[in-house]
């Protein structure tokens, strides 16, 4: 399926950053489902999600980004061989266990000394990491146990007034949520 940007209503766009930077919750499209994110660097919304989404810090989050710059603060630096490994699955529906700095919250990579994170081959997606200036947190947009949301409408139905903010627009058409790999041993730890 192609998505364009260009169809989407920039106000929008810049409106859904707008909460993001202000601290609130969004609902976005991304390759597979709808996710739920916010500012990773603001703990007080990383903790709301967490709460809303009843999952507890100890597992971690995944961050996206529109390109690896906005991962890098994030990260611990990389050798050249796993940037070119990087390299040839992203953009794309693949999310890497990356090892963190040891300043990353705990927040973000939970117990773990890695920190799951993407570069998202979905433009709006994208578009949004841009506008924000910075990654997300994205977690799937639905209640615990419940079947993940594939359309704004579903995102409405389940989510309702619990989110800031839903940025309308079609998923990538992936049949299931992404890939996670850890680079350093190649082990699958969701999907594929």
């Amino acid at each position: 399926m192609r998505i364009s940007v260009e169809g989407t209503n920039r106000l929008r766009l810049r409106a859904a950053a707008r909460v993001v930077q202000t601290g609130g919750l969004i609902a976005y499209p991304t390759e597979a489902v709808y996710g739920l994110g916010c500012d990773p660097h603001n703990e007080t919304a990383v903790r709301r999600l967490l709460a809303l989404k009843r999952r507890p810090v100890h597992k971690g989050l995944i961050l996206i980004a529109a390109d690896f710059a906005q991962l890098a603060p994030f990260l611990q630096p990389l050798t050249p061989a796993d940037r070119v490994h990087l390299a040839a699955t992203w953009p794309g529906p693949y999310t890497w266990l990356l090892p963190a700095r040891p300043d990353t919250p705990h927040w973000l990579r939970g117990r773990h000394e890695t920190l799951a994170v993407r570069v998202t081959a979905h433009p709006l997606a994208a578009a949004l990491c841009r506008a924000c200036g910075h990654p997300l947190v994205s977690t799937s947009a639905n209640f615990s146990g419940r079947p993940p949301t594939r359309s704004a409408l579903a995102v409405r139905r389940q989510l309702g007034t619990t989110i800031d903010y839903l940025l309308p627009g079609p998923t990538g058409g992936a049949a299931r949520p992404t890939e996670i790999r850890d680079l350093r041993s190649g082990r699958r730890v969701r999907g594929g």
